[in-house]
């Protein structure tokens, strides 16, 4: 099986998707890790060179069709919030050994999960206050909203629901490879 894994940013889809790979003896991919492996750059810096994000993911898209091509065996491939969006939907969509997976979350199940990065993809600390904490957890509600707009796409959504990453690994096996 070919799944694809999407839902807005740090909801889970690397630390799932990853798990539930080394469980059913999958290959892995990130899609950002990929993008910055084709073209030798940080996401930061790829995405300075185009006026929007559409404009990224028409460049971008290069990296989906090659996961695609290279790979007829099973794997799973977590993509960013937009994955089901524009030019990453028309590959997407076209390929009928797909299936597509959303996970969703609560904003506050999320913002308990956020991540931070530099520009060179490195993981930082940073604390956060309760000023911080309330605007993360409007702008993940926001994404939740503009990208939620596109998930209706996917064949399945699963409702992590503050579920550890084991769990939701457990349950999407059984959704999944039952």
């Amino acid at each position: 099986m070919r799944i694809v894994l999407t839902g807005v940013s740090c909801v889970g889809k690397s630390t799932i998707g990853k798990m539930l790979a080394d469980k059913v003896d999958y290959k892995f991919f990130d899609f950002d890790y990929e993008i910055e492996n084709y073209f030798n750059r940080p996401i930061s810096f790829l995405k300075r060179d185009f006026l929007t994000e559409h404009s990224y993911r028409k460049v971008a898209r290069v990296v989906l069709s090659k996961i695609l091509e290279e790979n007829e065996d099973d794997f799973i491939i977590a993509m960013p919030p937009s994955g089901l969006m524009d030019s990453y939907w028309r590959i997407i969509k076209q390929d009928d050994s797909l299936v597509t997976v959303v996970l969703k979350d609560r904003a506050k199940n999320i913002l308990q999960r956020i991540r931070f990065y530099d520009d060179y993809s490195n993981p930082i600390e940073v604390e956060q206050s309760k000023e911080s904490e309330k605007y993360y957890l409007k702008e993940i509600s926001l994404d939740i909203e503009y990208f939620g707009r596109t998930y209706n796409r996917a064949n399945y959504q699963y409702r992590i629901d503050g579920k550890s990453a084991s769990e939701a690994v457990d349950d999407l096996e059984a959704l999944l490879l039952a």
